[in-house]
């Protein structure tokens, strides 16, 4: 009996202490380990990814123009808006910051200061002036902003310039007026605003090309302020007081209103003309071409494209790629030179018509640089 009691006794306890070991918390096992993110996933491609803006964070590019009496700002402001569409589409940049209005310096000093404050990432800054606006741009870069001049060509450390080469750009037609004239005659200028750097650059181009033909007399230089109207009254005021000229250098949409002042008065010989690659320019010269088949001209671009380029700079700069300064140019190794996309003579003139056959009359022949030609021409 004593044997039985002693062996219930053990397999109660057993049975006790299984009970005890059942209700005990399981000990902690070991964290499974991570398992390697695959390709298929995304943004985790062994191909090379675009980057994007972190966090989520959307950029906000600024533009300052301080002058909108012009066809060429209009489309410039209207590319920009196009442009910029692309990236917000993509949930890179957000809706653009607009400073535009006719101004002088001090105004467009108070556009940066705007833009400044309202915390862009990036200005885009048509200039109106060589110098007035620099401590305002070295105020924005030590804030860490990025700035681009478009169209104009700054000579400040860490600004950038995305334009064409606006001397070059005056030298192409300039050597071609020179040499329509086989180097000999007296011709007029028309200038845009003096002091503006754009103008500063073609008139220095236009200097330099005439130097060498010392028998090219200019007989008067006047502003037309890059506007048709003014630049039609300038040429009038010319042809009334030089009845027999035989060219005249003029820039932008002032060598409109200049041939439309040379069809008023209607000389017997037509001067030599410096034209715009406009629609509307172009189809004056057909018009011309009717009653004057010798009449000569030249329209070079002056793409308003360049600014939209500059924004495709901005955004992948903000993006963290790395400019290749090998590839950069301008007066102080800053710049992104733009090609000039058109130039329009007499044997291409059927072409330039053809481009212009569904376009208004305001459109400027342009050229927008896509994004990966922007970054295989700039980008490391």
């Amino acid at each position: 009996m004593s044997k039985k009691i002693v062996l219930l006794l053990v397999a109660v306890i057993t049975i006790f202490a299984m009970m005890l070991t059942a209700c005990k918390p399981a000990a902690p096992t070991e964290a499974p380990v991570s398992q390697a993110t695959t390709a298929s996933e995304p943004g985790t491609s062994s191909e090379p990814q675009e980057p994007a803006a972190t966090d989520g964070t959307k950029f906000t590019i600024g533009i300052s123009n301080p002058f909108i009496s012009s066809e060429y700002r209009t489309q410039m402001i209207s590319e920009l808006i196009e442009t910029n569409k692309e990236y917000m589409d993509l949930g890179l940049t957000t809706e653009l910051v607009i400073e535009s209005a006719d101004t002088d310096v001090a105004g467009q000093i108070q556009q940066l200061q705007n833009l400044i404050a309202k915390g862009v990432d990036a200005i885009l800054v048509n200039p109106g002036d060589v110098n007035g606006l620099n401590p305002t741009l070295e105020e924005a870069l030590a804030k860490g902003i990025i700035v681009i001049s478009v169209d104009q060509e700054l000579d400040v450390p860490g600004v950038y310039n995305v334009g064409i080469d606006q001397k070059e750009w005056a030298k192409t037609s300039a050597k071609w007026l020179a040499e329509k004239l086989d180097g000999k005659g007296n011709i007029v200028l028309i200038e845009g605003f003096p002091g503006h750097p754009a103008n500063v650059a073609r008139m220095d181009g236009v200097a330099d090309v005439l130097a060498g033909y010392p028998d090219i007399k200019v007989l008067a230089t006047d502003t037309g302020k890059w506007d048709e109207a003014t630049g039609q009254q300038v040429m009038s005021n010319f042809l009334a007081a030089y009845p027999n000229l035989d060219g005249y250098w003029t820039q932008d949409g002032m060598a409109i209103g200049a041939l439309q002042a040379v069809m008023a008065a209607n000389p017997a010989k037509f001067p030599a003309a410096v034209g715009e690659g406009r629609c509307q320019f172009l189809n004056l010269w057909a018009e011309v071409l009717e009653t004057q088949p010798d009449f000569e001209t030249i329209a070079v671009a002056n793409p308003p494209g360049v600014s939209p380029t500059g924004l495709r700079i901005a955004v992948n700069m903000l993006m963290g790629k790395q400019v290749d300064a090998t590839k950069l140019g301008g007066i102080n190794g800053q710049s992104f030179v733009i090609p000039v996309p058109v130039v329009i003579t007499k044997e291409n003139l059927a072409e330039g018509l053809a481009i212009c056959a569904d376009k208004p009359d305001v459109f400027l022949l342009d050229g927008i640089m896509t994004n990966q030609e922007v970054l295989s021409k700039f980008f490391k």
